[in-house]
């Protein structure tokens, strides 16, 4: 536990909460509001994202967050320190694999520039879709049996996270913000479950806790949280765990909802 001279935490999951994915950048209003917290309150990205995996590293570097929940609370970094880590066991990670064979969804993880998916066909379709290019370095998916893994990645139609998390009671597939994708964790972890960790690390109590979302793998955290924020853009289920629904990310909601609570004052526009 760690002396605290803030207020208390303020968590952001980052995809369509922080990173507008209209135009790939975080508002200028959210940064602001980020620079302006900053002095008050320890600043967490809470992500479904391996903040350290080469396409989030730039987006760490503009953050700059006191600490980071990657994989939906199975690695939790303060300065690039590992604080807590959890990792599937390998027979669950065979399991999954061998379900996957032959299905019309992919599965796997991406580690650093290189990425391990049983039937990658369906990610080039969804990169394709999605950005009009791929540049995947695919490998051989079982050498994830040789290799930690904390969450995997689901790419497919939501009918077909159905079919894992009847197959697998033990795991949660929430669904990507864009409706094309799912996080596939073990039940026994979550976003939250690093919210509390953090709290305890800094000796500050849950209630003095603020943690923004957009999608279902930030359901828990949302509840769990002092203050649950769901943006505009949230699922209707998210909003209803929310203590405050605010705007949109491309309607400057982040600024927003940190006005409307008190975080900080309104004496300059974003």
């Amino acid at each position: 536990m760690e002396n605290h001279l803030k207020k208390g935490i303020v968590s952001f999951d980052v995809d369509m909460t922080l990173l507008n994915h209209q135009d790939w950048r975080i508002p200028d209003s959210a940064m602001e509001a980020l620079r302006k917290l900053r002095e008050q309150y320890y600043i967490v990205v809470a992500t479904g994202r391996d903040m350290d995996a080469k396409f989030s590293a730039g987006l760490a570097q503009l953050i700059r967050p006191d600490a980071m929940i990657h994989l939906n609370g199975t690695k939790i970094t303060i300065n690039g320190r590992i604080l807590y880590e959890h990792q599937m066991k390998r027979d669950l990670v065979r399991e999954l694999l061998l379900f996957t064979e032959g299905k019309s969804f992919a599965m796997g993880v991406t580690v650093g520039s290189e990425d391990y998916f049983m039937n990658p066909e369906y990610v080039t379709r969804h990169d394709m879709i999605r950005w009009g290019q791929s540049d995947r370095s695919f490998r051989d998916p079982w050498k994830l049996l040789e290799m930690p893994v904390r969450t995997m990645a689901y790419i497919g139609k939501e009918p077909g996270t159905k079919l894992v998390e009847k197959a697998f009671p033990g795991l949660k597939l929430p669904m990507f913000s864009s409706r094309e994708g799912a996080d596939v964790i073990e039940r026994e972890v979550s976003k939250a479950d690093g919210l509390v960790r953090l709290c305890k690390h800094w000796g500050l109590p849950i209630s003095q806790t603020i943690a923004f979302g957009d999608s279902m793998n930030d359901y828990e955290i949302i509840k769990m949280a002092g203050t649950g924020v769901a943006m505009g853009n949230s699922p209707e289920a998210l909003k209803q765990a929310a203590d405050y629904v605010t705007a949109p990310i491309g309607e400057d909601g982040v600024w927003k909802a940190c006005i409307h609570l008190g975080l900080f004052h309104e004496n300059l526009t974003p």
